[in-house]
Order: C-alpha cells, then structure tokens, then sequence
C-alpha cells in the first residue's frame, strides 16, 4: 500500500528539497507517494547478484581472494632453561627484578601531601 510523503519544510536537509516541500505545502506540486513493500521486494532481488545463485560466485570469490605468493610455514622452536643449582644465579637476577620496584616512583613528603590535600578540598 502506497504511502504518502508530507515533507516538512523546516526539515529539509538541502535547498531542493527545502523548495519542493513549499511546492508540495502550496498544492503547485503532488507529493510523491512511496510503496514501501514494492521497494524493499525489489531490493530482496537485487541484494544477490545472479552469479551468486550459481556456484560460479564461490569460485569467482575463491580465485579472488586467493594469496598471489606462497607463504613459507613458520618453524617452531622450543626453548628450555637449563637448571644450575647455584643459588648465586638466582641472588642476581632477584637483584635485576628488585630494582624495578622504585622506578618511576617520586618521593613523597609531608609537604607534596599537603599540596595533595588542598587541591582536592573544593572551593565553597
């Protein structure tokens, strides 16, 4: 069932269109009438493309997003850490580690609290 367009001139995102919604408001043009059913049954038949229906489609496809070069298949290598047993190893690398707990971090003081507190306290 066909539908009619009541354009609102206000709304008209162009100045065409502006100037065919005073037309359409004036009676000097007929407000197009639009089928909404019969447009979007169209648009089913449009919305996959004859090829498609046939198996020629997925070969189409296939052949076009195939690689154009082969890609060599990565080796896997499996790496293993050997156990010492000397403790000494492991001191070294807990001094590596511990190292990192104070990068980064500024000292803080009595006074830098302070600042901290009264940025914080509101202005009333």
């Amino acid at each position: 069932m066909p539908d009619e367009v009541k354009p609102n001139v206000n709304e008209a995102p162009t100045h065409d269109a502006q100037l065919a919604a005073e037309n359409i408001a004036a009676g000097e043009e007929e407000a197009p009438k639009v089928d909404f059913e019969a447009d979007y049954a169209a648009a089913q038949q449009f919305s996959v493309s004859e090829v498609d229906r046939t198996g020629e489609g997925a070969k189409a496809a296939q052949a076009a997003t195939a690689p154009q070069h082969e890609v060599s298949k990565p080796e896997e290598v499996r790496t293993e850490a050997q156990a010492t047993g000397n403790p000494d190893d492991y001191a070294d690398m807990a001094k590596d580690v511990g190292g990192s707990k104070t990068e980064g971090v500024t000292n803080v003081d009595d006074d830098l609290v302070e600042k901290a507190l009264e940025k914080g306290q509101s202005k009333n």
